[in-house]
């Protein structure tokens, strides 16, 4: 049986639906869905993502057949609106419009008005009875074709309408008669033919099938790709074509266009949420060259601009009803694009709904609550990526601040950073580490880039369903669009603001995408709150997942905010970090530079109550609940200073000669020190730090159950094994330190010793580790370093590269390397609970909070992971993922 690559839908039939997605695209399942259910959809048909395969397969070939199956589809349209594709009397002008499986707002080609010409014109023209509108789209169609299938510069024609209407002494667009538009139809021609040395394609089939070629070349243009590789979207999903007949929302007042969402897309409110404009084609509306107006009364609105509700009262309250319709039969938020031609409503897309985490999380709180959803779906809805968008601060109510500019609160959040403007400068400078908002005019699809790199996004143009706004939300990125009390100077690298001031390329602003306010200089922020919704969510989230969640904190107010955060306790105590405190670096280093054990024990013997001290208070914030603590890991250079003015003043501190510290300073240095002489290695030629270490931790623990009444069980975690001797002889250490300080303090306090799994040869060996070993964690920081043979501190000069040029499918120091790295992992879980059956496994790399790594630790059978405490949360949903999903 030949393969079918076209899927009609009209008049109230189709043959596709909305599970057809993968093959349809989301445009084209949901189109033919809609038309199923009896809404208002103008007849068309979808050419399948099986043809973008083919067509990149084969060179840019189409498959046999798709011609004779397009223009079978093509008469059915024909026959049901009465009129003929490329007839000069009675034509049927349709758009080309891209619909891949994930939505991918703006990135790939549309092309409207198609099949016009000089003749087909005219029967446009006696059609309507409007030479205006009739050369209006005409105008609009060249544009659109010149741009997208053509590849000419769009601003060369724009530039022309601007002649025309500085010519003429208007601004806007719609104040142009229909002897301009014929006349810039025709210059429009003459400058393609200038500019590319070919004509504007006359016959309406070698039109359609251009467009078809430029959608799907579309696929694999650089927007599309970048938006791709910041999404997760697979190149070989492939884009679906729809071809539909035209409706004009550009016909006269009593038609218009519109993009509405069923509830606000920033907070999740429970409202009607959109924007339209009266006589308007679909680009205008979300491209920004005009103000959109609200849709309905309870949206804040710009003065003089009346709501769709009082304008076309009729055509709103229909809207109103699909927009329930919609909702129950999706159960889900939908983003709609619709059109109003002559008093009639047509709805050209429904899809799900971009939105923020906010407005996610309250959304799937609120469709439970009014029993459209179960709590699993709802856990299901939040993307773990999303909750990032939450962790992190506001600014502060109480800062002073200054603001100069007010816009459209497009997608909440803060930010602060030096503005720039131009997307290119965004993405470099933030590649050396700056931060900054971009700003522009407008943003279009070839910005992406630039809005994925700057902490915020600023516009002049543009509403809350714009470009910059649906793009700046589905990335999490704070957004101020249409903000028209600044005035944009992009020769001049600077904007202005209300009160005339100024500010220039590299000035630090804020904006607050909760508000649209535009400030001047960096405010500072306030931790996040997350109560209401967000708990009832996460209620929901800790009831579905098995995996326990525990935090990275070296601090007692990090483990303070991991806990508000719902850390079940400490996976990785970073010892080392409080060797770095001011009252106490001078004593590691006087540990250090001792010629014999009696000096080093000395100077171990001062920083012994202060580590009792850190860990009392870590103890303390965690009641309750298990901490492992790693024993000192890192070489010891690196707690000596490398300058030449540092090493004289500590000299001068010790009483030691520069020459001595310095002879000191060379004897220590390592030319591969992340493979050299730390973790179980000083432990072992230096155990009395271990020692410390263990009688700190041990003492802490004792106090608080002898005189608090605590109930604790320290893990002490010895780093770097690659062997089992190593780990049985420090293990005997840490017995005989652990018992004589328990016999100190007469008290029982039960305690675990274990090692960090983080060297391929330590997974390898995990069964005979297992075997001095109660806990295994996986430290697969150090284990994608060993594995791969790569530095995590080097490997940022090329593995970008990597990534881009598809050699690794992710940064593996980002989202853990499954089929290597985890594949250890994996092999180190087997081993050791063949050994050990009731071993306790985590992993405490910096994957514990990457959404993807968290769902790969349960496959594999993980206890807990852990990760930095503004990721717990994260860490909970992804979680709960695993388990949802695998059901």
């Amino acid at each position: 049986m030949a393969s079918k690559y076209v899927y009609f839908f009209g008049n109230g039939q189709a043959e596709g639906r909305s599970e057809m997605k993968n093959l349809l695209g989301g445009k084209g399942a949901n189109l033919a869905e809609m038309t199923s259910i009896g809404l208002p959809v103008l007849p068309g048909f979808t050419i399948t993502t099986e043809v973008c395969t083919e067509f990149y397969k084969n060179e840019r070939q189409y498959p046999a057949g798709l011609k004779e199956e397009v223009a079978a589809n093509l008469k059915q349209v024909e026959a049901l609106m009465g009129r003929t594709f490329g007839d000069a009397a009675n034509p049927l002008l349709v758009s080309v419009r891209s619909g891949a499986r994930a939505s991918m707002p703006g990135m790939m080609d549309t092309i409207l008005n198609l099949g016009l010409n000089d003749s087909t014109v005219q029967g446009i023209i006696a059609q309507s009875g409007d030479e205006r509108f009739a050369y209006d789209a005409y105008r609009r169609f060249v544009q659109m074709y010149s741009d997208v299938v053509m590849g000419m510069e769009k601003d060369i024609l724009e530039h022309l309408l601007e002649q025309k209407k500085e010519e003429r002494g208007v601004h806007l667009d719609t104040d142009l008669t229909a002897a301009d538009w014929k006349e810039l139809v025709g210059a429009f021609k003459a400058k393609i033919r200038e500019t590319l040395g070919q004509s504007f394609p006359e016959d309406p089939q070698d039109q359609l099938w251009g467009a078809i070629g430029a959608v799907f070349g579309s696929w694999m243009n650089q927007r599309a790709i970048t938006y791709r590789k910041l999404n997760n979207i697979p190149a070989d999903w492939g884009t679906a074509v729809n071809v539909q007949s035209m409706v004009y929302g550009n016909m006269g007042d009593d038609c218009a266009t519109g993009v509405a969402f069923t509830r606000d897309p920033s907070t999740g409110d429970n409202y009607f949420y959109g924007e339209y404009l009266v006589n308007a084609q679909g680009e205008d509306v979300v491209a920004g060259i005009r103000t959109p107006q609200p849709s309905n009364l309870h949206q804040k609105k710009p003065v003089d601009l009346p709501a769709m509700e009082e304008v076309l009262p009729e055509c709103y309250q229909q809207l109103a009803k699909i927009r329930d319709i919609l909702e129950k039969h999706y159960t889900d938020m939908q983003d709609i694009e619709f059109t109003i031609e002559k008093g009639k409503l047509f709805m050209l897309q429904t899809r799900n709904g971009k939105r923020t985490a906010k407005a996610a999380i309250k959304i799937a709180v609120d469709m439970v609550k009014e029993g459209l959803i179960d709590e699993k779906t709802a856990v299901l809805r939040v993307q773990p990526s999303q909750l990032d968008q939450l962790l992190h601060p506001s600014l502060d109510p109480k800062a002073p601040k200054k603001v100069v500019a007010k816009g459209l609160p497009a997608s909440p959040g803060a930010a602060s950073g030096a503005v720039v403007f131009t997307a290119d400068e965004a993405e470099a400078a933030a590649k050396i580490g700056l931060k900054v908002i971009l700003v522009r005019v407008e943003t279009s699809p070839e910005d992406i880039h630039g809005m994925h790199a700057a902490q915020g996004i600023l516009t002049a143009r543009g509403g809350m369903t714009s470009h910059a706004a649906v793009v700046a939300r589905g990335m999490g990125k704070c957004c101020v669009a249409g903000c028209s009390d600044i005035k944009v100077d992009y020769a001049g690298e600077s904007f202005v603001a209300k009160g005339n001031v100024q500010i220039k390329k590299g000035d630090v602003v804020t904006l607050d995408g909760s508000t649209g306010e535009v400030m001047v200089g960096e405010v500072p922020t306030v931790p996040p709150q997350l109560t209401g919704d967000f708990a009832i969510l996460m209620t929901w989230v800790d009831q579905h997942r098995k995996l326990k969640v525990r935090t990275n904190a070296d601090t007692p107010h990090d483990s303070k905010v991991a806990r508000e955060f719902g850390a079940e306790g400490i996976g990785l105590c970073r010892t080392e970090h409080m060797f770095f405190e001011a009252d106490r670096i001078m004593a590691v280093r006087e540990m250090i530079l001792a010629e014999d054990l009696e000096g080093r024990e000395k100077a171990l013997a001062k920083i012994l109550p202060m580590q009792k001290g850190d860990f009392i208070g870590i103890f303390r914030e965690m009641k309750g609940l298990p901490v492992t603590i790693r024993l000192l890991d890192p070489p010891l250079h690196e707690f000596l200073p490398q300058e030449e003015k540092d090493i004289e003043a500590l000299a001068k501190t010790l009483g030691v000669t520069n020459q001595q510290l310095k002879h000191k300073v060379e004897f220590l240095h390592e030319f591969n020190p992340m493979l050299g002489h730390r973790g179980c290695r000083l432990g072992l030629t230096y155990p009395e730090i271990y020692d410390m270490q263990v009688q700190a931790i041990m003492e802490a623990a004792c106090e608080l159950v002898k005189n608090e009444g605590y109930t604790i069980v320290p893990e002490i975690m010895i780093p770097l094994v690659a062997a089992v001797e190593e780990l049985k002889r420090l293990r005997a250490n840490a017995i005989a330190v652990c018992e004589d300080v328990l016999a100190k303090y007469g008290v029982k306090v039960e305690y675990l010793i274990g090692t960090m799994i983080e060297l391929p040869r330590a997974a390898l060996t995990a069964d005979e580790i297992a075997t001095e070993a109660e806990f295994f964690s996986f430290g697969t920081n150090d284990l994608t370093q060993t594995t791969f043979g790569l530095s995590r501190d080097d490997a940022g000069k090329f593995l970008p590269f990597y990534v881009e040029s598809g050699l690794l499918p992710e940064d593996p120091f980002v989202s853990l390397d499954q089929n290597g790295v985890g594949l250890l992992v994996q092999m180190g879980c087997d081993k050791g609970r063949a050994t050990r059956p009731n071993i306790k496994l985590g992993i405490c790399g910096e994957h514990g909070g990457d959404p993807s790594s968290v769902i790969f630790c349960h496959k594999v059978g993980l206890d807990y992971v852990s990760c930095s405490p503004f990721r717990v949360p994260i860490a909970r949903l992804a979680a709960a993922h695993a388990v949802l999903d695998a059901k």
